[in-house]
């Protein structure tokens, strides 16, 4: 079924494996049971040519280390959703897009959770199809439509979802594969659909990082899949506030976001010209 996957749709088969990995480490930050089944049959020849670019024999390691960031940035948002559903006024948590997340299942939740994927269709049919019968650990709601769509917000209010009430919204692994206008659109429309005093969390890169040379290999990657990466953002504080939302932006590394694992030094943020990646998370205001 991996043929019915586009480019970007495909990387979900990278963090699968990826958290696949980082699963059986003894030092793991999460467990993800449900990891090895959705990798595919393509999600380890991905992960293979990542740690070659990332980790190269013949010379010492340039890029970040895709399998210590991945496992933080699982861990980092395990976190702010887990907290976001302990708050018994807010009854919502949307993924968007749900890619191969296992954490409906994997997880943990309040009763008073409803929790919506939104992706794809052949996303989401791959995944059932993977995950076998699995059964969530909540009020588990997929909304099969692209984000691209002219009307999502209206498939996401017919699978239940209420935008006069608080909701939790994450938005992992999707801003640095969009246009910057289509990034710009996206955070609107999200914004949109959310009452005050409700949750974001992202992940974006700088926009440094999309043109440094000491990234090409990684990039390189990425574009040879067809899945470039396209946007990023110097000031997230900023480019979130302009749709209504205050947030904060923190660095791998930093402290809530490392969680021993961080391998590099950690640039501050006054240093210009280095790649750099935000955790970004707030509230509608």
């Amino acid at each position: 079924m991996t043929e019915t996957l586009n480019p970007v749709e495909r990387t979900a088969l990278l963090t699968a494996a990826l958290r696949a990995a980082e699963t059986r480490r003894a030092d793991r930050l999460y467990e993800d049971p449900f990891a090895e089944r959705l990798v595919g049959d393509v999600g380890p020849g991905l992960l293979a040519e990542v740690r070659a670019a990332t980790f190269p024999p013949d010379r010492p390691r340039t890029l970040p280390s895709t399998p210590d960031y991945n496992a933080i940035r699982t861990r980092f948002f395990d976190d702010f959703l887990q907290r976001a559903a302990r708050d018994t006024a807010m009854g919502q948590i949307v993924l968007a897009p749900a890619g191969m997340d296992s954490r409906a299942y994997r997880l943990a939740w309040p009763e008073h959770i409803r929790y919506f994927e939104v992706d794809r269709p052949a996303v989401l049919e791959f995944k059932a199809d993977r995950l076998g019968g699995a059964v969530p650990r909540t009020d588990h709601r997929t909304v099969a439509v692209d984000l691209t769509s002219d009307d999502w917000e209206d498939q996401l209010v017919a699978a239940g979802y209420d935008p006069k009430a608080p909701s939790t919204w994450l938005l992992e692994g999707l801003l640095y594969y969009i246009p910057e206008a289509d990034a710009h659109r996206m955070l609107r429309r999200v914004a949109g659909v959310m009452a005050p005093g409700s949750r974001i969390a992202a992940d974006i890169v700088r926009a440094a990082a999309l043109t440094l040379p000491h990234m090409r290999g990684l990039l390189d990657v990425f574009a040879g899949w067809g899945c470039p990466w396209l946007f990023g953002s110097d000031e997230p504080e900023a480019l979130f506030a302009r749709y209504g939302f205050e947030v904060a932006a923190v660095q791998p590394g930093e402290p809530g976001a490392d969680f021993g694992r961080w391998p590099d030094p950690v640039p501050d943020r006054a240093v210009r010209d280095v790649r750099r990646v935000f955790f970004v998370h707030g509230r509608r205001a």
